[in-house]
């Protein structure tokens, strides 16, 4: 799908869980002719908007909030994780889609408009406060999330939050402005099969 209309915009992502699942699954994001428009950990100006983001999710061996942290950065995970345990010879495959501390508060010092992220805030059921936290400190007008595979109506916690607040569904596409352009249809049945794997 991406193919078709690479010449018609530019593209920008943020990686999710899945995409660490395999090397395969990894190299086809990572290594592949968009890898330098990852916005993960980063603000960029895109077409006059900036446009921050924070993919991966937060896991109980790095970061399970609103607990403490377990590793600050990448590289105290890579040092205590066990020469064993290393990916290509830094942090295992799987940790490369972890929300790092380091990332999160690097990121929480900058502006910026739109915050894109994979974990949701606090207003979707299993959202984050933390995800909030960011949105305000970046000052942004709107987030965007995905990782649920769904798209709940958000509006009445508007005025709570201090910013819009919109999820993606799965395989969706959505402008800046919340409006669905595509929406992927999935069978109730796939659905709940991918709630009982945890995707």
């Amino acid at each position: 799908m991406l193919a078709e209309i690479l010449d018609l915009t530019d593209i920008w992502w943020i990686h999710g869980n899945h995409d660490t699942d395999s090397d395969a699954d990894y190299d086809h994001l990572f290594g592949s002719t968009l890898a330098d428009r990852n916005l993960h950990g980063r603000v960029v100006e895109i077409a006059g908007v900036f446009v921050a983001g924070l993919g991966g999710i937060f896991r109980g061996q790095v970061w399970a909030p609103p607990g403490q942290f377990a590793f600050e950065t990448p590289e105290d995970f890579t040092a205590r994780c066990g020469k064993g345990n290393l990916w290509r010879g830094g942090l295992p495959r799987k940790h490369r889609s972890s929300i790092f501390p380091s990332d999160y508060f690097r990121l929480a010092g900058e502006r910026a408009d739109i915050l894109v992220t994979h974990e949701a805030p606090s207003c979707h059921p299993h959202g984050f406060v933390q995800i909030d936290e960011l949105a305000r400190s970046l000052g942004v007008r709107a987030t965007f999330h995905g990782h649920h595979h769904d798209r709940l109506d958000y509006s009445s916690h508007r005025e709570r939050l201090g910013f819009d607040a919109v999820g993606v569904g799965f395989c969706g596409i959505t402008d800046e402005d919340g409006r669905v352009i595509y929406e992927h249809t999935i069978s109730s049945q796939k659905r709940k099969s991918m709630r009982t794997s945890g995707a």
